[in-house]
């Protein structure tokens, strides 16, 4: 009996000798792998649809086009506040967090600036439009990106010489109204174009119909976009939709049709 006691304690112990060295050998290559740059694992939070960055892109801009290969480096040697700092500098990053897991991955968090407008100029001889920057819904612009084109209204005219930014409080009303006509889904389909002179007064180009319609400075926006609607649901199916080349709405209590 006391044979048969002892040789089971024997077996547990043993047993729990391996279990215990097999344990260590895991920790330890756990450990190991914590230390350095195990892989990295690059999240975008893009919306639907657009896709202005990759992957590949990320990762070009953390290592700057490899010049600083980040796989394998020690995390002694890695600097998240740098890495952060080094993807801001892209105009296609909105905001990012560079941290990592137990298993010693690199997680990147990327969200890209969302798009209202791109912004465009003429060519010297008028002839076709050249460059191009969106507007995000900050109001700050960003570069167009080589994997995506988005699906937004032109922006254009002498205003923007001396506004390259639509961040500032004198800008505000000319960012709400991209924000307006993006959340409303009929005129998000509907205006195409939209051109802002040197005082600031705003004309828009339609997607059905050759009518120019003239907002005057973006202000009283609800007011404005009801005698829109007036427009287009009551006076084009009366009178039919090439009927009138200009329409403006900038004065009070009035819609001037000509």
């Amino acid at each position: 009996m006391f044979s048969t006691f002892k040789s089971i304690r024997t077996w547990l112990l043993t047993a729990g000798g391996l279990f215990g060295l097999f344990g260590l050998i895991a920790f330890t290559e756990i450990r190991h792998g914590q230390k350095h740059v195990r892989d990295v694992i690059v999240r975008l939070n893009q919306a639907d649809g657009e896709h202005f960055l990759t992957n590949r892109d990320v990762m070009a801009y953390l290592t700057r086009d490899g010049n600083d290969p980040i796989l394998g480096k020690a995390y002694t040697d890695v600097n998240f506040r740098q890495l952060e700092t080094r993807l801001r500098q892209h105009g296609l990053v909105k905001t990012c967090q560079v941290s990592r897991d137990l298993n010693g991955d690199l997680i990147v968090n990327v969200e890209p600036p969302r798009p209202l407008a791109r912004l465009v100029s003429l060519s010297d001889d008028e002839s076709r439009r050249v460059g191009g920057q969106y507007v995000s819904e900050e109001g700050r612009f960003f570069p167009v990106s080589m994997n995506y084109t988005a699906r937004v209204p032109l922006l254009s005219g002498a205003y923007f010489a001396s506004n390259r930014s639509l961040a500032s409080e004198r800008n505000r009303p000319l960012l709400n109204l991209l924000k307006r006509i993006q959340q409303d889904s009929f005129w998000r389909a509907q205006i195409v174009e939209l051109s802002v002179d040197r005082a600031g007064e705003v004309t828009m180009w339609p997607q059905l119909g050759q009518q120019q319609l003239e907002l005057g400075e973006p202000v009283n926006l609800d007011v404005k976009f009801q005698k829109l609607k007036l427009f287009y649901t009551n006076i084009l199916p009366a009178k039919g939709w090439d009927a009138y080349h200009r329409v403006n709405v900038q004065y009070r209590n009035q819609i001037v049709c000509e």
